[in-house]
């Protein structure tokens, strides 16, 4: 699987999962499995350029990186928390602007 493919193919996948925690459709350990199944995953590609292609990608991994600091927990008690991971979110479904401080870096094997 090509790296575009794989981002675009998770960043769905991201997107439901995260919403359907925020809407309390979805216990947020789901969440966290998807993460950690993403990173596995992701390892298997042997990516060594942690440099990502476009917004969308710097986006995904910024996504990836703070549920994964915060945990997806978070999203139930933390309001800022919630409120930066939705504008990821309203970035991806095409209804909101890049998020300002968006740090998206690939991890590395």
């Amino acid at each position: 699987m090509v790296i575009e493919q794989f981002i675009n193919e998770k960043t769905n996948q991201l997107e439901a999962y995260t919403k359907a925690v925020i809407g309390n459709t979805l216990h947020y350990t789901e969440l966290d499995q998807f993460i950690s199944e993403t990173m596995s995953e992701w390892t298997l590609l042997a990516v060594t350029d942690e440099s990502p292609n476009n917004a969308k990608e710097r986006v995904f991994w910024h996504l990836v990186h703070e549920i994964s600091l915060h945990g997806a927990q978070a999203l139930d008690h933390d309001l800022y928390f919630k409120s930066e991971i939705t504008t990821c979110l309203d970035f991806f479904s095409g209804v909101g602007s890049y998020p300002i401080d968006c740090i998206g870096w690939r991890p590395i094997a």
